[in-house]
Formats: C-alpha cells, sequence, structure tokens
C-alpha cells in the first residue's frame, strides 16, 4: 500500500469506544476495566491493549476487519500507529524475532469459548503472510495453515461451553531461516481428552471427525466402512446431540481430507485412518452381559465388523475382550493365569482398546504433520500455544483437574514474568518503585504437582494407583480418605461427599473423584497389545511398537505424571523465549453476538488479575534492555556511536538519549540496563535509527542498480548494432553511447503520459521530426511501448476557455502487430520508415538504433516473426488521403539518398521525390563498444563527448534557442571524443515554454530502458593519466564573449566577460566547464579562451 488508507477507524469525527489502552483508564477498578470492555464490544472492537498485552473478547460472529488490507495496514507498523489488533501483536512478535535473533511465543489463555484457537489460527495466518516466499517456503506454509482443520477435526469436540472446543493442547513452532521465510515447524501435543471417545455428557458431541465421516462419506466409503447415521453407535448417541449449529460436516470433511494430502498423507494411509475411525464406533457396539458371574458378548454380529476393519480374528477380539492373562510369581517362578472377567471389566477393556486407538492415531497425525515439515537445524521461531481453557462444569473429572492444572501453570507463567519478575527487576536494578501487591498461584500449583512436604493431590494419586490391584470404588475411596490427611489443612483445598474442592485461580471447581484412579493408571492391558500386534494390517501394527517383555519391569507411568512432566517441559520451552500474551475472555454462555453478562466478564478480568497488570503497567517502564544491547541497537544513530562506542557504556547510552533529545522524565538508567517509559519514545528512537539505514540502503542500491543498469546497456548496444551490422553505415556515436530509453522523461510530462495506458511500460520516448507528404517537417513526440507505437502532436485549442493556448494531441497509434516493415537508406543517416497498411509514416531521429532495437525485440513478442528491415536508397512510402480534392488523393512519394559531403544530411525537396545527401559514415561492419568501467560514488566514469543538436546553438547555426527538453549524451572517458550529427539545421524548440530545473533526472532508472532522465553525475572529472599526475598551475579559462541563458539542466548560464574553468573541449563545439561552482555545457563559440 503506496499511501496508507484509512478506514472506518482512521475516519475523522468516529464514535470513540472506550481507550484502545486500558493503561489511560482515569479510575483502575474491575469495574472500570469491564465497562470498558463492554463499550467496545457492543460497537464490535473486540481487542484491547493493556500495554503490550492484547485482551481479546470472542464476538461469536466473523468480523470484517481481518482481510488482507489489515494485514498490509499492520504490517510494519507501530503499535500506536493503529487501534488495537491480533495482527499488531503477530507484527511485533514476528519482527522482534528478526531485530532480536531470538525466539519468541505467544501464550493465549482464557476460559473454554473465549476464542483462543480462532486467535492462534489469526496469528499463524498473519505470519505466513507477511513472511519470505520460494517453493519449500510456501508448502510449508501450506502445512501450517491445512494442520488446523486437520487436528481440529480430531482433537476439538462441541462442548456444552463451546462449539470448537481444543480437547488437547497444542503448542506451535513456527521455525524460520535467518532471513524471516518460516521453513520448518513442529507441533507438540498435551492430553487429549481420550474419555470423550467413550462417552460425553448431555448436550455435548465426541470428536468432529465422527460426524465429519458419517456426514461426508461416499456411498462406497459407507459401505466398505459399514457406517451409517450416528444415532446407531453406542460411542455417539449418549448425549442425543449429533448436529452443531452453522457447522457442515459434510464440508468440513471434505476439508479434512484436502489436509491430510497436504501434509503429505498418501491415499493408503488415509483410508487406513478413516478405517481406524470406523473400527471405533464399531467396538462401541459391542456389549456384554453376565453368565454365571462372567461377561459374554451380547450378540456375536457385532463382533464382526471391527474385526474386518482391525485386521484381527474375530473369535480372538471376542477372548481378549472377556479375559486377560495375568502374571503369578511363586519363588521365583513366573506363571501366566487366565483370568475371565465380569462385565463391568470387560466394558473397561473395550473402551481401553478404543481409546488407545483413538489416542496413537491422533499421534500419528501430529507425527505426520511434523516429518513434513522438519527442518534439519533450528534458527530461530515463534511458537503459538493454544491449549484448552480452563474448565468448569456440572460434573468434572480426572480430565477437567488436568486441563485446570495446565492452566494454572500458564497463569504461573504470566505472573512471573508480567507482574513478579517486573517489580523484582526495577529493585534489583535501583529503580524507585512501590511494590503493587497481586495473587501468586504458585501456592495452587504446588497444592497439585509437589512431590513432598506435603505431597500435592497428584503424587498422593499415585501412591494409590502404585497400590490398586482391581477396578473399583474402594480406590477412589482411599484417594479421598489420603488426601484428607495430608492436604486437608491446606487453604485451597477441601473435600465433600464425592470427592475434592480446590480454590484454583479462577474459581472453586468441585471434583468427583468416582474414575479419579482407573483414569489415572492409564493402564492398556497387555494382552490388548499383543492383539493390535497381530493385525492384517501393517499401519495398525505401527501404531502399537512396544516390546512387551522390556517393558514388564518397573512402576508403570501413570497419566498424571505425564501431564506434569509435559507441563513443566512447556514451561521450559516458553521461559526460553520472549513472550507475548494475549488473554481471551467470554463475554456470555449463549455463544451469541452482542450478548454481554456482566458478572461472568468481571469473574474473568478478577481472575485474570488485569487490574493488577494495568497498575504494574501504569508505574512502570515499557521498554527495558541491557546497555550493551542498547547501544549496538542504536549505535548507528551518532558518528561517535557508530560502529562501535568506545567509552564507558552508561554514558553511551546517555550520548545516543540525548542526540534524539529525549525527555529525562522518560527513561531511568538502572545498574545495567535502561528503562524507558512510553512506548513513543522507543518509536522515536526506532523510526530515527530507521531512517538512517533507509539511507544508507539507498547509497548502496543506487550504486547496485547503477551497475546493473550499464551491464544491462552493454548488452543492449552490442543486440542493437545487430540490427544494423553490415547493412547500414554508422555514426561516430549510434554505438559507442548509453542507451537511456526515455529521452523526454514522461514521468514529469503528464501531459504526454495519459496518452499511454497506465499499465503500459515506457521503452522509448524521443522528439523525433515527421515529414509530411509535402516533406515538410514537423515535431512529434515518439512513445514505444510494448503495445504500440504512439505519435503525439501539439495544436492550438479553437474554442473553449483555453482557446489559443497549445496542448498536446494523439496524432497516431499503431500497433505494434500490424507494423509490415520498416525501410532505411545504406548511409549514416537517421532517416527511417514505419511502414503499415493505412499509410507510412516518414520519421528522423537520432536515436533510431536504439529505437529499432526495441522496435524489433517488441514485434517479436507479439508476433513470434521477425520484423522485416528493409535497406534501399530509394525509399518509397504510401501517404494519407487528405480531403476530397484532385491534389489531397492518396499516393505515395519517394526519398532519394546519395552521397554528399559532411556529416549532416543535405534535404532537397522536387515534386514528389525527396533527395537526401550525406557523406560517408563509419563502415556497415562498424561494432566498437567501449569498456564498461565500473562507478563509484566519488568517480563517475562518463565525460562529455558533446550535445544532440536541437537546432543551431551558437551563432553561427542562426542564433535559435536549444530545446528545453534536449538530452546531452555522455561517454566513457577511455573513447575518444567524437562529433555528434546535426538534424538538417531544423531548429528544435519547446512549445511548453521555461521549465523549472529537475534534478530527478540524476536518479537510476527503475526500470532498463524505460527508466528516467540519465543520472548526470554533480560532479565530473577528468580520468587521470597513468602514473602519479604532476601538479598543473591551473585549468585552462575562457572569458566570455556573450551573456547566454541556459536553455536545459545540463547547461551553464554566463553574463559577458565571466572567466569560466574549461574542463573539456569537444569538436561538436559544446564544451563542458565550472563556473560559481557548477558545472555544464556551454557553446565555445560564446567564448575565447585566456
Amino acid at each position: 500500500m503506496g499511501s496508507k488508507e484509512r478506514y472506518h477507524w482512521q475516519a475523522q469525527n468516529v464514535k470513540v469506544s472506550g481507550v484502545d489502552d486500558m493503561v489511560l483508564l482515569s479510575k483502575i477498578s474491575e469495574d472500570a476495566i469491564t465497562d470498558n470492555l463492554k463499550k467496545r464490544y457492543m460497537d464490535d472492537y473486540i481487542f484491547t491493549y493493556i500495554g503490550p498485552v492484547l485482551i481479546s473478547v470472542n464476538p461469536f460472529k466473523q468480523l470484517p476487519y481481518f482481510t488482507d488490507r489489515e494485514v498490509e495496514l499492520y504490517q510494519g507498523a507501530a503499535q500506536y500507529e493503529n487501534p488495537p489488533h491480533i495482527y499488531a501483536l503477530a507484527d511485533n512478535m514476528y519482527r522482534n524475532m528478526m531485530i532480536d535473533n531470538e525466539n519468541q511465543c505467544v501464550i493465549i489463555s482464557g476460559e473454554s469459548g473465549a476464542g483462543k484457537t480462532v486467535a492462534a489460527k489469526y496469528i499463524m495466518s498473519y505470519v505466513s503472510k507477511v513472511s519470505g516466499g520460494g517453493e519449500k517456503v510456501q508448502h510449508v506454509k501450506d502445512i501450517i495453515l491445512q494442520s488446523n482443520p486437520l487436528l481440529e477435526a480430531f482433537g476439538n469436540a462441541k462442548t456444552v461451553r463451546n462449539n470448537n472446543s481444543s480437547r488437547f493442547g497444542k503448542y506451535f513452532e513456527i521455525q524460520f531461516s535467518r532471513g524471516g521465510a518460516p521453513d520448518g515447524g513442529k507441533i507438540s501435543n498435551f492430553l487429549l481428552e481420550k474419555s470423550r471417545v467413550v462417552s460425553q455428557n448431555p448436550g455435548e458431541r465426541n470428536f468432529h471427525i465422527y460426524y465429519q465421516l458419517l456426514g461426508g462419506a461416499s456411498g462406497e466409503q459407507k459401505e466398505n466402512l459399514g457406517v451409517t447415521t450416528p444415532d446407531y453407535y453406542s460411542y455417539l448417541n449418549q448425549s442425543g446431540t449429533f448436529t452443531v449449529e452453522d457447522v457442515d460436516d459434510t464440508k468440513e470433511f471434505a476439508d479434512t481430507l484436502a489436509a491430510m494430502s497436504v501434509v503429505g498423507l498418501s491415499m493408503e494411509e488415509q483410508d487406513s485412518v478413516l478405517q481406524i475411525v470406523a473400527g471405533i464406533l464399531h467396538l462401541g457396539n459391542i456389549n456384554f452381559r453376565e453368565e454365571n458371574n462372567y461377561a459374554v458378548v451380547e450378540s456375536q454380529d457385532f463382533l464382526a465388523f471391527p474385526a474386518y476393519l482391525l485386521g484381527i480374528p474375530q473369535d480372538s477380539l471376542c477372548s481378549k475382550l472377556t479375559s486377560r492373562v495375568m502374571d503369578s510369581r511363586w519363588g521365583g517362578k513366573t506363571e501366566s493365569i487366565a483370568v475371565t472377567l465380569n462385565t463391568e471389566q470387560a466394558c473397561f477393556t473395550r473402551d481401553a482398546l478404543s481409546k488407545a486407538l483413538y489416542t496413537r492415531l491422533f499421534d500419528f497425525l501430529v507425527h505426520s504433520i511434523n516429518r513434513a515439515m522438519q527442518k534439519d537445524q533450528e534458527e530461530l521461531n515463534v511458537g503459538v500455544l493454544d491449549i484448552y481453557g480452563f474448565e468448569i462444569f456440572q460434573q468434572n473429572g480426572f480430565e477437567q483437574f488436568c486441563i485446570n492444572f495446565v492452566n494454572e501453570k500458564l497463569q504461573q507463567i504470566f505472573i512471573e514474568l508480567t507482574l513478579k519478575a517486573e517489580q523484582e527487576e526495577y529493585v534489583h536494578e535501583g529503580i524507585s518503585w512501590t511494590p503493587i501487591d497481586y495473587f501468586n498461584n504458585k501456592v495452587v500449583c504446588d497444592l497439585i504437582e509437589s512431590k513432598l512436604n506435603p505431597p500435592g493431590i497428584m503424587s498422593i494419586l499415585d501412591d494409590v494407583c502404585a497400590t490398586m490391584h482391581a477396578k473399583g470404588e474402594g480406590a477412589d475411596q482411599t484417594l479421598l480418605q489420603k488426601l484428607q490427611g495430608q492436604v486437608g489443612s491446606h487453604e485451597h483445598f477441601s473435600s465433600w461427599n464425592r470427592g475434592f474442592i480446590v480454590h484454583h485461580y479462577a474459581g472453586k471447581v468441585s471434583y468427583d473423584a468416582n474414575g479419579f484412579c482407573e483414569r489415572n493408571r492409564d493402564v492398556l492391558f497387555n494382552d490388548i497389545i499383543e492383539l493390535m500386534q497381530g493385525s492384517e494390517f501393517p499401519f495398525i501394527r505401527a501404531l502399537f511398537p512396544e516390546n512387551l517383555e522390556a517393558e514388564k519391569r518397573g512402576r508403570p507411568s501413570t497419566a498424571s505424571i505425564k501431564i506434569k512432566k509435559q507441563a513443566n517441559s512447556l514451561v521450559q520451552t516458553l521461559m526460553k523465549c520472549t513472550p507475548h500474551y494475549i488473554r481471551c475472555i467470554k463475554p456470555n454462555e449463549t455463544k451469541r453476538p452482542r450478548d454481554w453478562e456482566e458478572n461472568r466478564v468481571k469473574h474473568q478480568v478478577e481472575y485474570l488479575g488485569l487490574r493488577e497488570n494495568i497498575r504494574v503497567r501504569r508505574a512502570g517502564y515499557a521498554y527495558r534492555r541491557v546497555f550493551n544491547k542498547f547501544l549496538h541497537r542504536y549505535a548507528i544513530l551518532t558518528k561517535e556511536s557508530w560502529p562501535q562506542w568506545r567509552g564507558e557504556e552508561r554514558q553511551g547510552v546517555l550520548h545516543l538519549l540525548r542526540s534524539v533529545h529525549m525527555d529525562q522524565d522518560q527513561f531511568q538508567l538502572g545498574k545495567s540496563k535502561i528503562f524507558i517509559k512510553a512506548p513513543e519514545s522507543l518509536f522515536l528512537l526506532e523510526e530515527m535509527r530507521e531512517r538512517k539505514f533507509n539511507g544508507y540502503a539507498r547509497v548502496i542500491q543506487k550504486a547496485w542498480r547503477k551497475h546493473i543498469a550499464v551491464r544491462k546497456y552493454v548488452k543492449m548496444r552490442e543486440e542493437a548494432s545487430d540490427v544494423l551490422l553490415n547493412k547500414k553505415e554508422r555514426r561516430r556515436n549510434s554505438i559507442n553511447r548509453n542507451f537511456v530509453g526515455d529521452y523526454i522523461g514522461t514521468d514529469h510530462h503528464p501531459e504526454i503520459r495519459r496518452f499511454v495506458n497506465r499499465r503500459e511500460r515506457i521503452d522509448f520516448a524521443d522528439v523525433v521530426v515527421k515529414y509530411d507528404r509535402r516533406f515538410r517537417p514537423v515535431k512529434r513526440d515518439l512513445i514505444l511501448t510494448s503495445k504500440f507505437l504512439y505519435m503525439i502532436g501539439r495544436e492550438k485549442v479553437k474554442q473553449g476557455p483555453e482557446k489559443g493556448q497549445i496542448q498536446e494531441v494523439l496524432k497516431r497509434q499503431i500497433e505494434i502487430k500490424k507494423i509490415q516493415s520498416v525501410s532505411m537508406s545504406t548511409l549514416q543517416d537517421d532517416f527511417f520508415i514505419v511502414h503499415e497498411e493505412e499509410y507510412d509514416s516518414v520519421l528522423q531521429s537520432v536515436f533510431k538504433t536504439e529505437f529499432l532495437s526495441l522496435l524489433v525485440k517488441r514485434y517479436q513478442e507479439k508476433t513470434d516473426k521477425q520484423l522485416p528491415l528493409k535497406f534501399n536508397n530509394l525509399l518509397e512510402f504510401k501517404v494519407k488521403k487528405e480531403g476530397w480534392g484532385p491534389f489531397t488523393s492518396s499516393g505515395s512519394r519517394q526519398i532519394q539518398f546519395q552521397v554528399g559531403q559532411g556529416d549532416e544530411a543535405v534535404l532537397k525537396p522536387s515534386g514528389k521525390v525527396l533527395q537526401v545527401s550525406i557523406g560517408p559514415g563509419l563502415p556497415k561492419n562498424s561494432r566498437k563498444f567501449p569498456p564498461v568501467i565500473s562507478c563509484t560514488r566519488t568517480q563517475f566514469s562518463f565525460c562529455v563527448i558533446g550535445a544532440r543538436s536541437r537546432g543551431g546553438r551558437a551563432p553561427s547555426r542562426g542564433g535559435g534557442a536549444p530545446s528545453s527538453r534536449g538530452s546531452l549524451l555522455r561517454q566513457q572517458s577511455s573513447m575518444e571524443q567524437p562529433t555528434l550529427p546535426r538534424l538538417h539545421n531544423q531548429q528544435r524548440s519547446s512549445n511548453r515554454g521555461p521549465q523549472h530545473s529537475d534534478m530527478g533526472f540524476m536518479s537510476v532508472p527503475e526500470q532498463g530502458a524505460a527508466g528516467m532522465h540519465r543520472r548526470r553525475s554533480k560532479e565530473v572529472k577528468p580520468v587521470p593519466g597513468a602514473g602519479r599526475p604532476k601538479p598543473k598551475p591551473r585549468s585552462p579559462q575562457c572569458r566570455a564573449l556573450y551573456a547566454y541563458d541556459a536553455q536545459d539542466t545540463d547547461e551553464l548560464s554566463f553574463n559577458a566577460d565571466d572567466v569560466i574553468e574549461i574542463i573539456s573541449e569537444d569538436p561538436s563545439g559544446w564544451w563542458f566547464g565550472r563556473l560559481r561552482g557548477r558545472e555544464g555545457m556551454f557553446p565555445g563559440n560564446y567564448v575565447e579562451k585566456i
């Protein structure tokens, strides 16, 4: 976006909705924060800042400001420039990674249904759009974006709180190259809620994939997998809920299959995945009845399909579900005993198999995504943590306990880094500071995970499970007794008749202890593992890689051990990164837009600690950095600090701050760090640093573009010479010069540019002479683009308010592919005729070689043919029919060329024939090219070789005023200085009136032949001769005989008797000199040497 557009929020007189940054609130209280969030929410502003922390309120609808326009608006912008947005946080995170070479992470927290998963998607989408490109990078970006629908299908479900609730934790690391391109990635998943596979609460659903498969599978797939409607399956019909509002399971299934393909799953693997999903559904329909206190399968018919889909014998499946082998040790001997199960144990075994299959299938999908994105060496990464939110249900079991524990750990990180660590740092650095009280939830984390003195809930749970021999209520009752005995007096713990209560940071949660021990044991019996290892499908066998003999010894790992280990590993990973925070708030339980439940929001504001966060932020400092890093980053701001400060670091920091005139109250210096109060002060530093780098970058770009341009034009000269080689005599300088393309400077002449289509690039533009049917010369602006040849003239306005004024008129527009041929003589003249079906155009241009080479190239691009070029000294051309009189009919004219004297063409019209005589030029086989000399900032390797005549510039040529749009040809100093030809004494004055000096032509052309005016050096120095030059007493000088007013920007103006220093003399009569510090061309016959 060239200039940043104004959006609705940037327009004037827009409605003010609260404050963007709650640090600016006049009153800091929970009520004031809630009221501010409500005002913004009701006006569809869902994002609000607390300093760098982003608060996001779930709108429960799609909002219009997540498009590519917003991506452009926030890319590279400072936080205060635009309204709060998740893109601003994502851009800040990405830029910090690139600037500081440090890993970044964003911690998205909030309760279930607050919008965490959607926030994570927007961050990954933004980073994908603003980062680098390339085929491999694009492949990784596709996987990053497509992994979302795949993992959501298998890991998300409808709950009573959220229609798309994440039932697993995910930490997604997007890995970057040093250049900022995403070239790898890695997903870590935590604690999939596998109990949902076999049971759901009323009003909830199983994982989305089941309903997608049943709704979206083809007829053939349904027949092969034996699937039908959801109400047929025990694993789906318990809750009585099969659909989700505004969700199309059929479409989602197609998206899931497409995502599988993107992440690299073969068709066979995709079929195997769906086969297991269907197999689990069929397993759930196997029911048991009791015979003689033992379980038997109620109907053998229900064994057939799961056995078929899982590739195992039907009788083996039946046997393993109703019995198991136990190892018994007596006196050093081990004996295996077959034990028959009761119905409760058989149901437990069936569900354990279903949960194991689903969990391992989910792990396989995560592994497949990681394999598709894996990178040999990690460099930089941005981590996005999207984890299940804090949950309080009617009935809360072991899964909710684990989920809420992880949320406690995340809250602890937030407290550690934003409240505790920040205040401790001020004290340590000696910054004056008044402590702010806050609730530190470490006491709750210790209650859950502590190992000793006193042991935490999880440790007590593991001890009970270790001594548990059979499934039943006895173990859960033992757990409750032990909890009451060891942590019963804890201020954040209390008991109730069926379980216990933990007072979390987000509120009190009552946990039902029923099933806690079984779910914590997380046992899959060896018989079941052996059964699956015997499957005829390699895909299923690969999901069960256990070596059972090696794993029989030792205490088995429990679910609480795993989740503790994963949570602490996650915390360590996050602490190594620079953290960013998004605090998500759920405004209601109805999941409807514009519905605001005041008490619910206020409760979240309280437990998220937003009030304390604002107070610390308001009293604290937005930015801190150790002295040496600060000096390194902003060293470029002053000469004294660049490239390295050579004094005490503290003094260097003060020097930099004074150089940008930062107010004393905006910063404090600690013992080893600088603290800057307002973000605006930091943006000032960044902006000035950016300007410095931009300046140096332009110098480098300028030199590089010039180098590229020189190489390009040398190649163009070679191609151009081939067009006329061995066919036409050459002028001395027609090859040995630099091609410029746009000799008019159309970018500075909109009155000419308007005739050319906006998207057409101008390859060539010059003022040429056109000859009419009576051989009268008239000036035309000749413009060549990739599609058309334009001829623009000038006419007086005959009527209206501008009557009598001269204005530009499009005289002719020829489509390139309709040009029939171009004809020329074999002599060194500048005539050429463009032949077209209707009538021909006779033109004369000094730059004919450059023009023809470009025309030939464009004609070949359009037609895939060579442009016919004809060379003859008797040329014929068609003229345009004018009027209806006898003397105005169409017909033809001839031009006869003959060898004469001198380098200028002499024209003699006679009736319908024009005779042109000109002296001999260079041989037709001339191919002389100057050596390319590299250019530096201090030495411009071109020197003047004369000027293109726009009419007689000296008194002896008739005293005509030179054209204000004349172009100066320049030449490498290694070439001899040639004489430029003149255009048959035609005066080339401009009708456009005097023009101001425009130095824009000094810039390097942006693109090839269609660039701006040639750059002229402000210093053109004589090239030194061999060896060290001897000191010269003084450069030659001359005195002006007459006053002269410069007619072009490259000329000198002077008065009579002014003394001019002569830099070089050219045989053309135009000399190059210096007067009053300015260099330029001047006519040699206006002066006399001193």
